[in-house]
């Protein structure tokens, strides 16, 4: 069984050394959700759902800074085999505050800090810097 988060994280991270403008990632409701948070956060200039009902893909438009990519790490926290779950006290703070954590909670995905503001933890999903 495959795990289609870290599926989403190796695509991106592949691209991202080859220095491809954008990515292709087979559909899903939560990937769209994490895509949504980097663009947010400003890691992927913009993202866009292609396809029909059957076949569906997020393509990402990658960003990068004099050449360099913008994202430097991503990193799968919670596995299949082991999950990771933070309490709104001990939520993971990523290279002082310059990376994100993002957290699957009971108000959906969202970064470390949001997730620490509204006093709330959930499952810590992966980082990203």
């Amino acid at each position: 069984m495959t795990d289609p988060i870290a599926d989403m994280l190796t695509r991106i991270r592949n691209v991202l050394m080859v220095g491809k403008p954008e990515v292709v990632i087979p559909y899903s409701k939560i990937k769209e959700e994490i895509a949504n948070v980097l663009h947010r956060e400003g890691y992927i200039l913009s993202y866009r759902v292609d396809g029909n009902d059957y076949k569906k893909n997020i393509v990402m438009q990658l960003k990068y800074v004099d050449g360099k990519p913008a994202i430097s790490s991503l990193k799968r926290i919670s596995k299949s085999g082991r999950r990771v779950y933070s309490g709104k006290e001990d939520i993971p703070v990523v290279l002082d505050g310059l990376g994100i954590t993002i957290l699957s909670t009971s108000q959906g995905l969202m970064t470390g800090y949001e997730s620490y503001k509204k006093g709330i933890g959930g499952e810590v999903l992966c980082e990203i810097y």
